[in-house]
């Protein structure tokens, strides 16, 4: 039941990711910044319902969780709080996705799937540097966080 919760979760965060910036009403800082928020409250449910059987999985998506949150909050509500991250927002934004996916890899080793989430994520991950770099459009880096979070829904989805 929490597996089929989490899957469900992923999805409809991925999904509100990818729709979300078609509306193009906010700047870049905020979208990467809604995007890490969703990222993390992910993070954070995942933790707390692997606890049982993967303390170790479960205390590494706690703690990106919580990172990933202050993180995105500082990024949403004053992005100059964080001037000196500014800079590299998008970079940061693809190497978390990418420490995330090697989290997914780790905590999903005995999963059918979990190697394809922690892969999709890494893969992803190296998009989001590479595209950030030179397109300029946060509704494209946006939707690749959203991407991951679905793919990673379905496959867990399948998992069962």
């Amino acid at each position: 039941m929490k597996t089929k919760f989490v899957s469900l979760l992923a999805i409809i965060l991925g999904l509100i990711i990818i729709i979300f910036p078609a509306l193009g009403l906010i700047g870049a800082s905020s979208l990467i910044g809604l995007s890490v928020l969703l990222m993390s409250i992910y993070l954070l449910i995942v933790g707390v319902t692997i606890i049982d059987y993967n303390t170790s999985g479960a205390i590494i998506d706690l703690i990106l969780g919580l990172l990933l949150l202050f993180l995105s909050i500082g990024l949403i509500f004053n992005p100059a709080l964080l001037g000196f991250i500014t800079e590299i927002t998008l970079y940061l934004a693809g190497i978390m996705l990418i420490v995330v996916a090697v989290a997914s890899l780790i905590n999903n080793r005995s999963s059918r799937y979990g190697f394809y989430i922690g892969i999709a994520g890494i893969v992803l991950g190296l998009l989001y540097i590479i595209i950030g770099t030179y397109v300029s459009n946060p509704i494209v880096l946006g939707a690749l966080i959203g991407i991951w979070l679905v793919i990673s829904g379905i496959l867990k989805l399948m998992d069962r």
